[in-house]
């Protein structure tokens, strides 16, 4: 007897959605992927490729800066990536930092991805976007002191400067302005056959725990992932809030010029195409409870946004335990409950950083997935026949 179905999976935690059409006749079963889910819908696809180009032209600005930073200074390529992963390098890049370094590719990866219309790339894209938006709001903010507009009138590299946040702010106009209308949930094409079977597994009133398929949003099989990750960035974000708040605490710093550096690129007095402390360490707080609360609440949306942010910090996280393991600072971070604690917290960094990019990135083993899962169903007839 010759059995057919379709069967629909919603995007999820570590799978694309995906249209299955499935045919069985006897012992031979035939596996038939429909559309890709997991690309734009076409009538974004324009908005998709503006983002695209939008983000390379950003990513190549920054490195456009690490070359002619890199090509100006007498140290060799190895001494650069020497100080890729090492604080205490030999400083070949000294009006860059990691933060710049680590943002260059991950523009240029995203906009690959745009370009290629990988619908999970739009949280991405858009954490860019507001990432570029805080910075040129922070130096327009800059801009309205006298001396520091001065200064970049008067520096060689001002006018550089300003181009560059000028491109930034258009990059984030460009990609929210053609990607907010994107963000509807791509249904079932108006001629695609209805479904046959309404359940990935059993069926109603089953008790497998899988539920039903639907567009409404996925199911708490598949929402677990993300709640773990929304759970990680949580935690991490909240101890990195306390150890803002302790920073702040007199005599350690004066809390009203560290705000102000916050939102104030003259705060300082200087031209910096760097990001400063005041600003990363505030606006990585914040991202990782904005993200952390969207991905607990099992927006699957945001799946490229945690992907993103996450291996960013992996990369600044290794990055600064190398420099504490040339420093010693672990033999001597025991001695006091601040060192302990620091440690600590870095630990827990290094782990719940990995352990979202793995649960951002991974598949459930060979047969795992809606094929997998297609091919196991009819394989135990669980289709109706026509």
């Amino acid at each position: 007897m010759l059995r057919y179905g379709t069967v629909r999976y919603p995007a999820g935690a570590g799978r694309a959605g995906v249209a299955v059409m499935v045919m069985q006749d006897g012992g031979a079963v035939d596996v038939r992927p429909g559309p890709d889910a997991g690309r734009a819908a076409p009538e974004h696809r324009g908005g998709y490729l503006a983002a695209g180009l939008s983000l390379a032209l950003y990513g190549l600005t920054l490195t456009a800066w690490t070359l002619s930073d890199f090509v100006q200074g007498d140290g060799s390529v190895w001494d650069f990536v020497e100080e890729l992963f090492n604080p205490r390098g030999a400083g070949q890049v000294p009006m860059l930092g990691p933060y710049e370094w680590a943002l260059a590719v991950a523009f240029l990866a995203v906009a690959g991805l745009m370009l290629a219309q990988r619908r999970m790339a739009r949280s991405a894209a858009m954490l860019l976007a507001f990432v570029l938006l805080a910075i040129a709001l922070r130096e327009g903010v800059g801009l309205f002191d006298a001396d520091y507009r001065h200064q970049c009138g008067s520096d060689p590299l001002g006018g550089w400067l300003l181009a560059t946040r000028g491109i930034g702010l258009l990059t984030a106009l460009v990609v929210l302005g053609a990607l907010l209308p994107a963000g509807g949930r791509r249904g079932r094409p108006a001629d695609a056959p209805p479904p046959v079977c309404d359940y990935v597994d059993g069926g109603p009133g089953s008790d497998d725990g899988l539920g039903p398929v639907t567009d409404e949003g996925p199911g708490m099989w598949r929402r677990r992932p993300s709640r773990i990750c929304g759970v990680l960035f949580l935690v991490l974000g909240l101890a990195q809030l306390a150890w803002l708040v302790q920073g702040l605490l007199p005599p350690t710093t004066e809390p009203g010029r560290y705000l102000r550096g916050t939102v104030d690129a003259s705060a300082f007095g200087a031209l910096h195409i760097a990001a400063t402390i005041e600003f990363t360490t505030p606006g990585t707080v914040l991202a990782l409870l904005v993200l952390g609360a969207l991905a607990y609440r099992g927006r699957r949306d945001v799946r490229g946004a945690l992907l993103l942010f996450a291996a960013v910090q992996l990369y600044l996280t290794v990055r600064d335990v190398v420099g504490l393991a040339v420093t010693d600072f672990f033999n001597r971070s025991l001695e006091t409950t601040t060192g302990a604690l620091s440690l600590a917290t870095t630990a827990y960094g290094l782990a719940a950083m990995t352990s979202v990019v793995v649960l951002s990135t991974g598949r459930c083993g060979p047969y795992g997935g809606a094929r997998g899962e297609a091919l196991r169903a009819a394989a135990t007839g669980r289709f109706g026949s026509r």
